[in-house]
């Protein structure tokens, strides 16, 4: 008998095969983003904004309607006095929040923000010491009288922020100098505090998030942000994704070396960009000139409005320098759009002046202050627990109903 030909082996495609559980995590995503958007927004057009079926709009609106993230607004909308009304949908902001808690060098935020990214309480807790576990455990008390005061608001979860390294996916500071910590597990203990879902990510990182979804740089297609306290680093995204590295060490700039420094450097070298930029420098300095006699920058800034010289000196140089450290990053990275956390440019227009001057060319147009000039570093923490919902709205709100 002839053999046959055994059939050709099946060759897997290179292509992964997104599961359905995916696909239902994509679109809801992008449903919720739409109506953060464009809400009050009719299902039809949502469907049309993004491309899926009206069926599947239609569904996913009812499973985000359950949940309690959207409801139908109150005044339905005729299409040429034909058909039936369209009822729009929109986001529904009185029912969930989440908490937000921020580690700064001299205190901690800890707030809470509802779904529009918007702060409805903030509290500032000044440290007694930094040793990690009191620090987490005041925030964790902090957060809970929040709470307490808000007796109508369900939260989902927790977000956390700070300086330094931080890796988003162990939940963990791994090293944050200035306050000593390292390997600190803050998943691990602010979850055991509070009971609830805790999520962990970089400053820089978070604002990034923060201005994709609530600020100026929506619909940017790339983003750098420049963070510019006590700690400074960096966070780029790109086509909707922030840029993590192994084990989330990605934007640490702190020793990126600036020409003619003079600062030194808790590394043994001198002119690190840390050491140059950081707050304590410009607190420093406005002291040995007379024009503070602490460590608030804030205070520099003040002295400035009032017509101190050498304040507004110190503030525009600083800028200028914040300047041609963004312009080294636009040169490496050619983001579309840049935004700059630092407290001269967020309050003087003779700062964002000097920053863009610093920057120079054409792309000193890009560079725009932080959308949350009262509320960045309550936004740092709440931005990453909101970034989790709008990137997978049906698992964490679940976990609240």
């Amino acid at each position: 008998m002839p053999r046959t030909a055994a059939p050709p082996p099946v060759r897997k495609s290179p292509v992964p095969r997104v599961a359905d559980s995916d696909r239902r995590r994509t679109s809801a995503s992008v449903i919720l983003r739409s109506v953060l958007e464009h809400g009050p927004v009719a299902r039809s057009t949502i469907a049309r904004l993004t491309g899926l079926s009206p069926a599947a709009v239609t569904d996913h609106c009812t499973r985000l309607t359950a949940l309690g993230l959207i409801r139908e607004s109150a005044a339905p909308r005729r299409s040429n006095g034909v058909g039936r009304p369209h009822v729009p949908v929109d986001l529904d902001d009185s029912r969930f929040v989440v908490g937000g808690m921020h580690v700064a060098v001299p205190y901690t935020t800890v707030a809470l923000l509802d779904l529009r990214g918007r702060v409805v309480a903030r509290r500032e807790l000044k440290h007694h010491g930094t040793e990690p576990y009191e620090v987490l455990a005041r925030a964790a008390d902090g957060l809970a009288a929040l709470l307490a005061e808000a007796p109508d608001s369900r939260p989902l979860g927790v977000g956390f922020a700070a300086g330094g390294w931080v890796d988003r996916d162990s939940g963990t500071v791994v090293e944050h100098p200035l306050l000593g910590w390292r390997e600190v597990p803050v998943r691990e203990v602010v979850e055991a505090h509070t009971g609830l879902p805790v999520h962990v990510d970089g400053h820089a990182r978070a604002l990034v998030n923060a201005e994709r979804l609530f600020g100026r740089a929506r619909g940017s297609r790339s983003v750098l942000h420049l963070f510019v306290g006590n700690v400074v680093d960096a966070a780029f995204a790109t086509h909707d994704e922030v840029h993590h590295g192994p084990r989330s060490q990605a934007g640490v700039i702190a020793h990126l070396p600036v020409p003619g420094g003079t600062e030194p450097c808790g590394c043994g070298r001198v002119g690190c960009l840390q050491a140059e930029l950081s707050e304590r420098t410009l607190c420093r300095r406005a002291r040995d000139a007379g024009v503070i006699g602490g460590v608030n920058p804030l205070h520099v800034v003040a002295a400035a409005a009032a017509g101190d010289r050498a304040a507004v000196q110190l503030l525009t140089d600083r800028a200028g320098a914040v300047g041609r450290a963004a312009r080294l990053l636009l040169d490496v990275l050619n983001p579309e759009t840049v935004v700059v956390t630092e407290v001269g440019v967020i309050h003087r227009k003779d700062c964002l002046d000097a920053l863009r001057a610093g920057v120079g060319d054409e792309r000193a147009t890009a560079v725009m202050p932080t959308s949350f000039p009262d509320s960045v570093l309550a936004m740092a923490g709440g931005s990453v627990a909101l970034d989790v919902l709008y990137r997978d709205p049906l698992a964490l709100s679940s976990r609240a109903t």
